[in-house]
């Protein structure tokens, strides 16, 4: 993300400030091939933070609705140890269902507004996880609770099957 924000300040740079660029690279530079392109100042000129972002890119903190389980050990901290009632939703790359399910998934825990958490988890590289969840297809939806598994779901559903499953597991 920071790299495509990076990518954008400097495709949006005026052809006044390429301008200004261009010649003071070129008293840094030598004519062969150098480590630095730009000097400190130049550099400083487009990734200041005194210049704001383009109108384009809204500048908003939103929380993020689903987390990616990275072990064994964040699984626990992060699902299994949970304040909230917790989705985990087990997927594979390969999975065309799963590319469907996911974002519906994260759209109906997003209208819990926080009430719910969403953890996914890649089979291919959390194999223990599954077999120790039983997961022998995906997309698999378990949902947890202090701990406990309390409901589960194979396979796509729609948008108000959804919601409902997630209202059931936050008590609704």
């Amino acid at each position: 993300m920071a790299h495509r924000l990076l990518a954008r300040r400097i495709w949006t740079l005026s052809a006044k400030e390429i301008r200004c660029v261009l010649p003071s690279s070129a008293t840094t530079a030598s004519s062969s091939f150098s480590t630095s392109l730009h000097s400190a100042t130049t550099r400083d000129s487009f990734l200041s933070p005194s210049r704001t972002l383009p109108r384009s890119l809204p500048h908003t903190s939103r929380r993020e609705v689903s987390f990616n389980v990275q072990d064994h050990e964040d699984f626990t901290e992060r699902v299994i140890n949970s304040q909230l009632p917790v989705l985990i939703d087990f997927h594979a790359q390969w999975c065309g269902p799963c590319k469907i399910l996911g974002p519906r998934l994260e759209k109906a825990v997003a209208k819990q507004k926080g009430r719910v958490a969403m953890a996914k988890v890649d089979i291919d590289d959390h194999t223990d996880l599954a077999i120790e969840y039983g997961v022998s297809a995906v997309p698999t939806v378990i949902a947890m609770r202090g701990g406990d598994v309390v409901d589960h779901f194979v396979g796509i559903k729609d948008d108000d099957e959804l919601d409902s499953f997630v209202s059931k597991i936050i008590g609704q």
